[in-house]
């Protein structure tokens, strides 16, 4: 398995594929500064890497990293790392190029879009439907039959309770409680009624 992206994400994502017995060949990154990460190689992207072995986009941010899987488009076949003490229903479906942190839970018929970090102990009940580019943070609870769009972040702590929609590009702030639908775009906080 390769990474593209070498911060501190990329540390985290190589933490994963380690407790899954994964092997690491090495990271890419724009940075050229940037040359071994947690012992691992870091190589510079020149658009014209032969990546034979899985890739997984290690960049927190949702959009810089679309526009780097964008970037990538039929280069590379995209890969998993769901860490060893997640929690993940059989009957749950993980696209590629996901990201699933430890202590995280996934319930049954939850469907978790392509490129989503699902941060340490978050919780994914049953019938969610994620969209592709999510983060959601740490310890976070989407309730049943909860739907994020695409590039949505659900900030650590928050609770979105059963059968709400937040849509695209939404920003939901650390500890939030959310009650209501969120429309595409709009950044809330709080308690949001």
């Amino acid at each position: 398995m390769y990474l593209f992206g070498a911060s501190g994400h990329g540390k985290v994502v190589i933490s994963n594929l380690e407790s899954q017995g994964e092997v690491v060949h090495g990271l890419y990154d724009d940075d050229p500064s940037v040359k071994e990460c947690l012992n691992y190689p870091v190589f510079q992207w020149d658009g014209t890497a032969d990546i034979s072995q899985h890739l997984i986009v290690s960049i927190g941010d949702n959009s810089i990293r679309r526009q780097v899987v964008e970037r990538l488009l039929g280069r590379v076949v995209y890969g998993r790392a769901i860490h060893r003490h997640a929690l993940v229903s059989g009957h749950a479906v993980i696209a590629a190029g996901t990201v699933v942190m430890a202590g995280a839970v996934i319930q049954p018929d939850a469907r978790i879009g392509s490129h989503v970090i699902v941060n340490t102990s978050a919780s994914v009940d049953h019938d969610c439907r994620v969209g592709d580019y999510v983060h959601i943070g740490p310890k976070a609870v989407l309730c049943g039959e909860v739907k994020i769009g695409k590039g949505a972040l659900i900030g650590a702590g928050s609770t979105l309770v059963p059968g709400i929609r937040v849509g695209a590009g939404c920003v939901i702030g650390a500890g939030s409680t959310v009650l209501r639908d969120v429309a595409d775009g709009e950044k809330v906080w709080g308690t949001v009624k």
